[in-house]
């Protein structure tokens, strides 16, 4: 009878574990139907060519995004005024004149030099590409000398796409002209009236935020101001320090490149800089062409050039980024080789550039819900089993 009665006693510890691995499955389930909902939509993203509407329209309100990028990164520098007892609307005057001065003082040193070298450097072109030639000629003499093997076929190769770069740049060039000179002039009207923009967004850019904020339920106000926060200092130290580093990049590049010799060398430590911008990748980007040229021109202004790229290298990775950066994303190297990756197969070269920050600034978001919703916590059980061994 007793045994009876035992046998039809419900094991609650078996219960629990069923129960407690089924919410773990659904939590699972929620964690990868998100997943699916992303790739399906950076999917459709793609096929439907939504990025070529997207950047339409980005290139038509550019002003409004140059003058809030504008007015976000001098927002530090007047708050710091405002600390010094000095009004809102005085400091941003100050700032924004010293901003104005800086930005006339490089256009006013580096405009004319980089148009004189680029002039230059098209003009000695057609030099540069028989130089070009006769260095194939007999790198491939010496290929074949050294390997027993004829490279004929590869010199063939070369000559052909030299002569087609040629075809093209006579053809293409007056064209080519005037595209560059209109995206120039475009390109300096928007950022005219972003500049115009963000002096009238800094006056007000804590209302912006307080503002963007109150559209929100106000149980989430709290939350949200707090996510600004910690958005708004990590990206804004790396952006700083980003610029920071692309103009010690560039200065130091500047001079290196000038004492090895080599054509418009302002141009191409200009390139280095910009290219800099994508982690890891961006440095051998613009090596490249720098290499190209320099052992075109001469055996010793290409070994200059290496050196040149060797030493800023070095200097970038153990003083610039150490001592500048930090760990201001605090994403390990693998990660932002894999964001890398896939923001290059689905946007190119400008999703290279912007994949950096937003993975950080997505680890940020994911981290500050988590910290909210513990979906770790409800994915791994811990909360479950926590609650079990306290009973």
């Amino acid at each position: 009878m007793f045994r009876r009665k035992k046998d039809k006693e419900i094991d609650i510890g078996s219960l629990n574990d069923i129960l407690s691995t089924g919410k773990k499955l659904i939590n699972i389930g929620y964690i990868m139907t998100i997943i699916a909902l992303i790739l399906l939509g950076t999917y459709l993203v793609k096929e439907w060519h939504a990025l070529r509407f997207l950047g339409e329209f980005l290139i038509v309100i550019s002003p409004i995004f140059i003058g809030l990028i504008i007015a976000w990164l001098l927002d530090p520098l007047v708050k710091w005024l405002q600390g010094k007892k000095v009004p809102r609307i005085f400091a941003c005057i100050i700032v924004y004149l010293l901003f104005l001065a800086l930005l006339f003082l490089i256009l006013a040193l580096l405009v004319p030099a980089m148009g004189s070298q680029i002039k230059d450097f098209v003009s000695g072109l057609p030099a540069l590409i028989q130089d070009f030639q006769h260095f194939a000629n007999e790198l491939v003499k010496n290929l074949n000398h050294t390997f027993d093997y004829d490279f004929s076929s590869v010199k063939n190769s070369i000559y052909q796409a030299i002569e087609q770069f040629g075809i093209d740049m006579s053809t293409k060039l007056p064209n080519m002209a005037i595209g560059i000179v209109s995206s120039v002039v475009s390109g300096g009207v928007s950022f005219f009236l972003g500049l115009m923009i963000g002096f009238y967004m800094l006056f007000d850019f804590d209302k912006l935020n307080r503002s963007f904020i109150s559209w929100l339920p106000r149980h989430w106000r709290k939350g949200a101001s707090e996510l600004c926060v910690r958005l708004n200092e990590s990206l804004r130290s790396y952006v700083q320090g980003l610029l920071l580093v692309m103009s010690l990049v560039f200065i130091t590049q500047s001079i290196g490149l000038t004492i090895s010799g080599i054509k418009a060398p302002l141009v191409f430590a200009f390139f280095c800089a910009l290219t800099d911008i994508i982690p890891y990748f961006g440095p051998y980007i613009g090596a490249i062409p720098i290499v190209l040229v320099g052992f075109t021109m001469d055996p010793i202004v290409g070994i200059c050039c290496v050196i040149s790229i060797i030493v800023v290298q070095l200097l970038e990775n153990n003083f610039y980024q150490p001592l500048i950066m930090g760990h201001t994303m605090k994403l390990h190297p693998v990660t932002i080789m894999l964001g890398l990756l896939i923001f290059q197969h689905f946007f190119g070269i400008i999703g290279m550039i912007v994949a950096t920050p937003v993975i950080a600034a997505g680890k940020i978001i994911l981290t500050f819900i988590n910290e909210k919703v513990d979906v770790v916590g409800r994915v791994t059980g811990d909360d479950e089993y926590k609650a079990m061994t306290e009973d």
